[in-house]
């Protein structure tokens, strides 16, 4: 018996992937540089960072979670006004709204008879499904869920930025800076591999992407740590 062919895609995990591995990512990020850059600075003691990540994974995570709900807010809100106009073209224009469907099949490589079957087909089983899916581009798969997309933000950036806390909880005030940079990179390689892997992509570029960015921020926050202890 030959085995069944199953294929296995990753496009129900966009939404959430993406706001997942911004918040996760940003979280390490945000907050390993803000860490870095006050313990370079050589004034604060080793509470005063801890308050500082502490303050910043708060306030991180609360506006990743309120930016990516208004942002994909107003994504829902374009898409129902899109199936809206589309509902409403399908009541008053039927007959032209099957000749665009049809016209849209004959783009893509059907003759014209089959393509005018094909529509009027799906037309007669759902017919905004048909036009929402091949006119405008829109499925479930896909479709703008903003409390979905908040809530893994604003989790996955708060997951991420206990990391850089913990990593300064455990270190002392002269290793709070190098630690923190070591084990958010480490976070940053973990978090870009793993987020390659889970959407297919070439687990090298992903690593090396989150790594460079990394590096170059905490450097930044370092080097204005520095030279605003310097100045004090």
């Amino acid at each position: 018996m030959r085995p069944r062919h199953r294929e296995r895609h990753r496009l129900d995990r966009i939404g959430w992937l993406r706001a997942a591995v911004l918040g996760a990512n940003d979280g390490i990020l945000s907050t390993a540089s803000l860490l870095v850059g006050v313990a370079s600075a050589g004034q604060a003691t080793p509470s005063d960072i801890m308050i500082a990540g502490v303050a910043g994974l708060v306030a991180g995570a609360m506006s990743m979670g309120a930016g990516e709900y208004v942002s994909v807010s107003s994504q829902a809100d374009s898409e129902k006004a899109e199936l809206a106009l589309e509902r409403r073209e399908l009541s008053e224009d039927p007959k032209g709204e099957h000749k665009e469907l049809t016209e849209i099949y004959v783009r893509r490589g059907l003759d014209r008879e089959l393509a005018h079957e094909v529509a009027g087909q799906l037309m007669a089983h759902d017919a905004l499904e048909a036009h929402a899916r091949d006119e405008l581009g829109l499925s479930l798969t896909t479709a703008a869920r903003p409390l979905q997309a908040a809530a893994a933000s604003a989790v996955s950036f708060a997951s991420g930025a206990i990391l850089p806390i913990l990593a300064v909880a455990l270190s002392t005030r002269e290793l709070a800076a190098p630690l923190t940079v070591a084990v958010s990179l480490l976070g940053l390689a973990i978090l870009g591999a793993a987020s390659a892997v889970m959407a297919g992509s070439p687990v090298g570029v992903g690593v090396a992407r989150v790594l460079f960015w990394g590096a170059l921020a905490m450097a930044l926050t370092a080097t204005v740590g520095r030279l605003f202890g310097v100045a004090a």
